[in-house]
């Protein structure tokens, strides 16, 4: 074995380093999810939550790996982002932004965090109340989670992505709800957040995507999204857009001074992961990034709406396909829901029945914490919930 091939096979999860990378990360982002979701409180301004988020992120990554002789890569994979009632994804606003949270808001909350490269990602969703979340708002939660627990058990070695996209759309429908276009859950590797193999959110004539088996010590963001409108959410202001990712593949000489200085900023701070205007040179950004992004030098991750009036919910967790079943390494509780609808259809409830660890003789040691491998819908929503 060549030394190149050495190094490619144990970048995977049969490295138990990368896996503990891989743990930490997510430890670290399970917290931040916490730190953050303490922070949502009405009147609190957005843009100054999301820098908690951020800022824990980095100071709690940036304690570990320090003693190392090769300098270790750490840090935020994803800006916090808090996305309330119809807005989808996205919102990270600059310094600037008055935007505040308001009493029964319903908060997508979304964060990254990486070590060396290896990457957890979560997203959470939680309605600014105290109490039982009941209507809409708990339907479309509802949907959202319970499409969460399918996926988890359908992405399994031998299983296709086709499967999850048949499977959620029909959870979803479940609760009279809808999953949002243009979703997309992607393998991830070694600094790679959106790996060549995806799920649909939806499968529609104008998105095709390859057909594709998971395998085992793959790693995967699954990301779901739901929606009480129609799912097919618009851009309706490119100036809301704050989060960016440098194309790698991408070169172009710049012809403004203040394109150059921005552009040279971002390749020295953030050369792979997505990051967010605010962490750059203010007074020059917004003109810098105009050309940046005219010559395709950076992808753009716009704040896209639903119609106002609708709901969206978003649940997002990192599981690793270990030789032993899924390991899913992120997500948070879930407050009590008691949603309008009730699941009862047979196809679904066979999904939420299967296990998410392999069978092995002997029975191994059950991990502490570990969530149960059989659930129904009702104990999938329990141990979500906090109360």
């Amino acid at each position: 074995m060549s030394d190149e091939e050495r190094e490619e096979r144990e970048l995977d999860l049969t490295s138990p380093e990368v896996v503990t990378k891989y743990k930490s990360a997510a430890e670290i982002v399970n917290k931040a999810l916490q730190l953050v979701l303490s922070e949502c409180k009405p009147k609190a301004k957005i843009v100054d939550i999301c820098e908690k988020g951020d800022s824990f992120i980095r100071e709690q990554a940036g304690n570990m790996y320090k003693n190392v002789k090769k300098k270790i890569e750490r840090g935020v994979a994803f800006p916090t982002c808090i996305s309330v009632n119809n807005t989808v994804c996205h919102f990270s606003p600059l310094t600037s932004d008055e935007t505040v949270l308001e009493e029964g808001d319903v908060l997508k909350i979304d964060m990254g965090c990486h070590i060396d490269g290896f990457i957890a990602v979560v997203a959470h969703t939680h309605v600014l109340q105290q109490g039982l979340v009941t209507g809409r708002a708990a339907d479309v939660i509802a949907a959202a989670n319970t499409a969460a627990e399918v996926a988890l058990r359908l992405v399994r070695p031998g299983k296709n992505n086709k499967d999850v996209t048949e499977a959620i759309q029909k959870v979803a429908a479940a609760y009279d709800c809808k999953i949002v276009e243009g979703v997309l859950s992607h393998q991830m590797k070694q600094f790679v957040i959106d790996g060549n193999k995806v799920v649909l959110s939806v499968s529609a004539p104008e998105t095709r995507v390859d057909d594709a088996e998971f395998e085992e010590n793959e790693v995967y963001a699954i990301d779901i999204v739901t929606s009480t409108g129609e799912g097919k959410p618009k851009l309706l202001d490119e100036k809301q857009t704050t989060i960016y990712k440098r194309a790698v593949d991408k070169n172009y000489h710049l012809k403004m001074k203040a394109s150059r200085f921005i552009y040279s900023e971002i390749n020295q701070k953030f050369p792979i992961m997505p990051f967010t205007a605010r962490a750059l040179e203010e007074k020059r950004t917004r003109l810098g990034l105009v050309e940046c992004l005219n010559h395709d030098l950076l992808e753009p991750y716009p704040v896209l709406h639903e119609k106002p009036g609708d709901l969206v919910a978003h649940i997002k967790f990192t599981v690793l396909l270990m030789p032993n079943g899924s390991d899913r390494i992120t997500s948070h509780y879930l407050q009590e829901l008691q949603p309008a609808k009730t699941v009862d259809d047979p196809e679904i409830k066979a999904w939420l029945s299967l296990g998410t660890k392999t069978k092995k003789k002997g029975g191994g040691k059950k991990k502490k914490g570990k969530k149960a491998d059989e659930v129904t819908i009702e104990e999938a929503k329990d141990e979500h919930s906090q109360g």
